[in-house]
């Protein structure tokens, strides 16, 4: 009887063990998961709404730390040296539509890259960048035609409307 209780104790040690790499590797903070986005780990929740911006989305996975709720955006590539302004301003979005939908400001959020984390901190002045880039968006949304934002020729070699543009660089 006590090799079976010793048994179980090593099994479930391995099971608990094995748990946190996955965590570790999923580049999730400790924490328990309240949301996910994710596709087999079973339904995906509503996504996150902010009727006053107009503003939809849902991070990857929301985790809650010590009461204070984290939203984690998971990327398929290796990390840059910082984190992409669209990526960044993703998390910013994920960060207000939390708070809004659930009362609790996010301190910061998680960007996870394939080999790299970056916690970006959603401070006021994010926020505010967030809403001047978003009111930014709507203007360009109704006009009739748009700058090209960028110089980079492999954006536009990778853009849905090269073949349309007048502005193309390729």
């Amino acid at each position: 009887m006590s090799y079976v209780i010793f048994f179980l104790f090593l099994l479930a040690i391995l099971f608990f063990w094995q748990s946190d790499r996955q965590r570790k590797a999923a580049g999730l903070p400790g924490g328990r998961v309240i949301y996910t986005d994710t596709r087999g780990w079973g339904k995906v929740e509503k996504p996150l709404f902010y009727s006053a911006l107009g503003l939809t989305g849902k991070p990857d996975y929301l985790i809650e730390r010590n009461g204070q709720l984290i939203p984690v955006e998971v990327k398929s590539g290796r990390a840059p040296q910082a984190p992409y302004d669209s990526h960044v301003f993703q998390l910013a979005s994920y960060c207000l539509l939390v708070e809004k939908n659930h009362g609790k400001r996010p301190p910061y959020g998680i960007i996870h890259y394939e080999n790299r984390d970056f916690a970006v901190d959603y401070t006021r002045e994010l926020e505010a960048a967030l809403i001047d880039l978003l009111a930014d968006m709507q203007a360009d949304d109704i006009k009739r035609e748009v700058d090209r934002s960028h110089e980079q020729p492999s954006r536009c070699a990778r853009c849905g409307f090269r073949n349309v543009c007048d502005q193309s660089l390729v």
